[in-house]
């Protein structure tokens, strides 16, 4: 067994839940990796994470070790329980409860979460009509990104459950926590839902390499974000790009939130990821170099290596 497995090994049997996952559970950097820690955060005040973009070597050798080719990965008592699409199964069936307690008896949130919503009387008539039933249960479900679902469908157990309007509207403890202020209305002429959420994130801003190149030249103060690893850093970089590391992020945690922000990597994919997790903690003007470090070689700056 490699050093890397041997790690592998003594970590997932020393403690009770841990997730390898894209980033950290404060900042995950896939859509997978988000709803995963949404499901155990629901469940779980503490469990353990590693980030595998941080390590190469992890990366590769998780997927051996497990014999399972995607991330996230999810343990429990040393036991793989799966990614994100068996997890969010297991989690809707209750399996996924009876496992955690099992693993670390007790869990349970830390706090109760009782947002304030309200359901407007249009809204309210339409789920009615909908559902025909008196009092439907509707489902709200608000994402890491924001974006938001509505389902008729009963209350699951440890769901936050809001009796509004004459109607039951059920919520898993992320989304009731997203749902603070937010308001459910109909649009009779669109013949929809309209959902205002003020803690919805500003949107982040598609940057192309003529037009940062522009802002750069016009000397706009701004930081730049390489949210690639190490390894890929040393091969090309922009003059003035800092590494998106540990330490920057805790700069970042300190940093006023109205500080413009351009993100970049190799392609423009992972960067984008990143500026929604910034935006996400309250950054209001972030930009994705589209492209990433490959179109700026290719358009802007020759003399930038390729790879």
């Amino acid at each position: 067994m490699s050093d890397v497995h041997e790690a592998i090994r003594a970590l997932v049997t020393s403690e009770p839940v841990v997730l390898f996952m894209k980033g950290n559970r404060q900042q995950p950097q896939c859509g997978f990796s988000a709803k995963v820690v949404d499901i155990l955060d629901e469940l779980l005040d503490a469990y353990t994470t590693r980030d595998v973009l941080a390590d190469p070597a992890l990366r590769e050798a998780i997927k051996l070790y497990s014999d399972w080719p995607t991330l996230p990965q999810l343990y429990i008592q040393g036991k793989f329980v799966g990614g994100a699409d068996l997890v969010t199964e297991l989690h809707r069936s209750g399996e996924l409860v009876a496992l955690i307690q099992a693993a670390v008896p007790g869990a349970a949130p830390a706090k109760e979460v009782r947002p304030e919503v309200v359901v407007t009387e249009q809204a309210a008539e339409a789920f009615r009509r909908f559902s025909s039933l008196p009092h439907p249960s509707v489902r709200l479900t608000i994402d890491a990104d924001y974006d938001i679902e509505l389902e008729l469908e009963l209350p699951r157990r440890r769901d936050v459950v809001l009796e509004l309007a004459g109607i039951r509207l059920a919520m898993d403890r992320r989304s009731a926590e997203r749902a603070n202020g937010a308001t459910i209305d109909f649009d009779a002429e669109a013949n929809g839902f309209r959902v205002e959420n003020p803690n919805k994130p500003a949107a982040v801003r598609s940057l192309s390499v003529a037009a940062y190149a522009e802002m750069r030249e016009r000397g706009k103060p701004h930081l730049l974000l390489d949210v690639r690893p190490p390894v890929e850093r040393e091969l090309a970089s922009i003059d003035g790009s800092e590494l998106l590391d540990g330490e920057m992020m805790e700069r970042l945690m300190e940093l006023d939130r109205a500080t413009p922000i351009v993100c970049l990597c190799h392609h423009g994919i992972r960067s984008l990821d990143a500026a929604k997790q910034l935006t996400a903690i309250g950054y209001g003007e972030v930009y994705n170099l589209v492209g990433g470090i490959a179109a700026w070689s290719a358009e802007i700056d020759p003399s930038v290596p390729t790879y």
